[in-house]
């Protein structure tokens, strides 16, 4: 069983002023793979809070899917939070999460997120729109299981037989 953090960056949603439409998308797609969600949150977007909490649930859960902060905007710092605690990077997986977004438009080359490693636990950034974290989720979600086993060091054999 895979556990995870979802964590949604809003300054508006951590207000009250707006509903976290993002995470309970989240919570519905990785259901699919198994994946159970025990840590939740809506938090400001302020890079030393998501440094911190990214670090305290890297060592509680498997998975960290963020959604919102990946933008230009001023306040955008999730990307920049994610780059200062993850020890490896994957890029692959936001490689994989813009070309699926470019399909569908444009502005999807705008998106800063990262996806990365620290300890044992696999960090994703995903776009504040609840129809980019469907899109960009559904592009990457088949990996992640296996994303999993490798970062908690399985010695399983990497190559799809045919």
């Amino acid at each position: 069983m895979i556990t995870a953090a979802v964590l949604t960056l809003s300054d508006k949603g951590s207000r009250g002023e707006r509903e976290d439409l993002g995470g309970p998308a989240i919570r519905e797609i990785i259901s699919r793979i198994g994946v159970v969600v025990s840590i939740y949150e809506v938090m400001p977007d302020e890079k030393d809070l998501i440094k911190a909490k990214l670090v305290e649930c890297s060592s509680k859960v498997d998975l960290i899917i963020t959604t919102g902060g990946t933008g230009l905007s001023p306040r955008d710092v999730t990307p920049d939070a994610t780059l200062e605690v993850i020890e490896r990077e994957v890029p692959g997986i936001a490689e994989a999460m813009r070309i699926e977004g470019l399909k569908k438009t444009g502005r999807a080359m705008l998106s800063r997120a990262v996806a990365g490693v620290r300890g044992e636990a696999l960090i994703i950034n995903l776009p504040g729109s609840p129809k980019a974290i469907r899109e960009g989720l559904e592009a990457v979600l088949e990996v992640i299981p296996h994303a999993v086993e490798k970062i908690k060091g399985s010695s399983a054999e990497c190559a799809v037989q045919e």
